[in-house]
């Protein structure tokens, strides 16, 4: 991958992030006390989720997808559970900003950067099996989002 297409797709997750934050509210579904909770949840978890990751990920630690060549394969802490953990991160925080805008807008928004996401990390998933020999292991037992799902056997 060319670095101006890695951080153009870093430009373009942070526009539809900005998105679910700029986007009127709509009245999709009631917005009350349970949502306004629920929502504060998804976003403080997926802030902390994702500064747990970066902190575990230290110097290595890049917008890009494209990993650093002084790197390395980061497998314990909170990668022990999810291969991408801040790319987690923002989807769960994004999910918490959906909830509180409860409009179409925001669910077509959160789709897309859903897509991104999922390319996003398979575009850097093909360069980490260039990378780290250890990779294709690791890829097959921890799940790329979630624990268990998106598991990969190459």
């Amino acid at each position: 991958m060319k670095p101006a297409t890695a951080w153009s797709l870093v430009v373009l997750q942070f526009v539809f992030i900005g998105a679910l934050v700029a986007l009127p509210p709509g009245g999709l579904w009631p917005t009350g006390i349970l949502i306004t909770i629920s929502g504060g949840v998804l976003v403080s978890a997926g802030v902390a989720f994702g500064a747990l990751a970066g902190r575990r990920l230290g110097k290595t630690l890049t917008p890009s997808p494209i990993p650093r060549e002084e790197g390395h394969l980061e497998t314990s802490g909170v990668y022990a559970w999810a291969r991408h953990p801040i790319y987690t991160a923002l989807l769960t925080l994004s999910l918490g900003l959906v909830l509180w805008g409860a409009s179409i807008a925001h669910l077509a928004v959160f789709f897309f950067l859903v897509v991104l996401i999922k390319f996003k990390a398979q575009a850097e998933e093909n360069m980490l099996f260039k990378k780290y020999e250890a990779y294709a292991e690791y890829a097959a037992r921890v799940g790329r989002f979630f624990p268990g799902f998106g598991l990969v056997r190459k």
